[in-house]
């Protein structure tokens, strides 16, 4: 812990990289490992192609998993200590596989939505953005004032990512000197090269998560087996 804290400590261009293990704290469950969504939902629904063939069905889905319990989240001690250390200088900012905006709301300015959000959607005809906040979910799918259907600005299966978030993300993760892995297995792509992208830079990795990961054994620098929560609660108190 001592040499996290070090490392943390001096680090000039410090990078946060999260995963779903960061939100599992604030009651988001993860999508694959025990007590993922995976294990009991078929992630069919949020395939690109089976969205705009049944929307509906795609939305009902949608509304049930992800749109109750992310709305009611709140930031956990892991969101508000990564918050603070890009506040404190040294950390520019966060890159996030999560969509649930829990970073924005524990005061993380620098955020990098890898997977997009899930506090903003848009319409498929026309391109209107609305915030997730100003529509009502009542009847399915949402509709534009134009009659489109609105789909939520997270990424689905069979989707890019989105460009500016990918390139900042790739820059982000070049120019660290350190980055802290947090609640990742390390196993979808292209995001879990970025661990790999900031090591081939000489950053030193700092890695969280509660199993060890693919990251464990021959790109982390520290492994921490605990939750995000307890590492981040000892880090404060450090700091």
């Amino acid at each position: 812990m001592k040499q996290a804290i070090n490392l943390i400590k001096n680090a000039q261009r410090g990078v946060v990289f999260t995963g779903a293990g960061v939100s599992v704290e604030s009651g988001i469950p993860p999508f694959t490992g025990r007590g993922g969504l995976w294990n009991q939902y078929d992630p069919k629904f949020i395939e690109i192609d089976f969205f705009y063939s049944d929307p509906k069905r795609s939305w009902e889905e949608m509304k049930k998993i992800f749109f109750t319990c992310m709305n009611e989240a709140q930031p956990n001690k892991a969101h508000q200590v990564i918050a603070a250390l890009e506040a404190r200088g040294g950390f520019c900012g966060v890159i996030t596989q999560n969509i649930d905006g829990l970073h924005q709301k524990a005061g993380s300015k620098n955020v990098q939505e890898f997977h997009g959000t899930i506090k903003q959607m848009h319409c498929i005809n026309c391109g209107r953005v609305y915030l997730t906040k100003d529509v009502a979910l009542d009847t399915l799918p949402p509709r534009c004032s134009c009659g489109g259907v609105l789909k939520p600005d997270f990424v689905f299966y069979g989707e890019g990512i989105p460009a500016a978030a990918y390139q900042a993300s790739v820059e982000m993760a070049s120019k660290a000197d350190v980055m802290v892995v947090v609640g990742t297995a390390g196993q979808v792509m292209p995001a879990c090269s970025l661990p790999l992208l900031a090591k081939q830079h000489r950053a030193k990795i700092i890695e969280v998560n509660t199993q060890p990961s693919a990251y464990t054994d021959g790109v982390s620098d520290l492994f921490f087996q605990q939750k995000a929560t307890e590492f981040f609660a000892e880090l404060e108190k450090n700091m």
